[in-house]
């Protein structure tokens, strides 16, 4: 599986979208809508599900409604860390949540089979979770083979969506200005070290290794350091990609404390 993503501004247009994808013949396990609580329907009533709560992240509330908003699939809402209340749609949309490291709760907890995680892309959660901060809604879909992904990145576009890309680079230049004191240094290509300032940045944000110290994950890293380091000889990176982790750790911390604060 391939996911397929498209960040929409107005979440009208997102479900829009969904229903297209739908009534195109795309499965309902294979499509989700992500959005902020606070955007539900008002005539939607939750049926709460068994909560629990993780070290550092409050209690997560979980329902599946069916019929959400005319949409099929029924809607899971969590409470994100870092972002807040969010409303996913269907199983697929309960996957991304706990990925990203809600609790969802037992009704949904029991469905979510290897299947349903197989091609969501983990690295790039933390961009979806920076537009649903930003009150923005997500779109994700599965697609089987890159055909199927070029036509539903097309649908997706038609709509009005951003793609995941084009999000992930406003997602940077947001933090660029601040996080420039601590990649830029005299007489160092400042282009090379925000590059790799950056890809340590974003690895701190990944849904495997988010709020882990760097000496946890050191192995990982380090193949990723190496991998950077052939790809790119003679260049400094294990410094500033170290640099660019702990930043991109204590960055994350902050969100979640900001929200727990919330």
């Amino acid at each position: 599986m391939q996911a397929v993503t498209g960040v929409f501004t107005h979440q009208s247009d997102a479900e829009r979208a969904v229903r297209h994808l739908r009534s195109s013949g795309l499965a309902a396990d294979r499509i989700t809508l992500l959005t902020p609580a606070k955007n539900l329907p008002q005539d939607m009533e939750s049926v709460p599900a068994d909560s629990a709560e993780q070290p550092g992240m409050g209690k997560a509330v979980g329902a599946l409604i069916g019929g959400a908003a005319g949409l099929s699939g029924g809607l899971v809402a969590a409470l994100l860390p870092g972002v807040g209340m969010v409303s996913a749609l269907g199983l697929l949309g309960a996957a991304v949540l706990t990925a990203a490291g809600a609790t969802v709760g037992a009704l949904a907890g029991g469905s979510l089979e290897n299947s349903m995680s197989q091609g969501l892309p983990e690295d790039e959660i933390f961009v979806y979770e920076d537009a649903l901060r930003h009150g923005r809604s997500v779109v994700v879909a599965l697609a089987q083979d890159a055909s199927e992904a070029a036509e539903l990145h097309k649908s997706l576009q038609a709509a009005g969506a951003e793609s995941i890309d084009a999000a992930r680079e406003q997602w940077w230049i947001g933090l660029r200005s601040a996080e420039q004191e601590h990649y830029a240094r005299p007489g160092v290509d400042v282009h090379d070290e925000e590059k790799f300032f950056r890809m340590g940045f974003e690895a701190a944000l990944h849904a495997r290794t988010r709020c882990m110290e760097f000496d946890q994950v050191s192995s990982e890293m380090a193949q990723d350091v190496e991998e950077l380091e052939r790809k790119h000889p003679g260049k400094n990176v294990e410094e500033p990609f170290t640099r660019g982790y702990q930043r991109g750790r204590d960055y994350y911390q902050r969100l979640c404390d900001e929200s727990k604060a919330a």
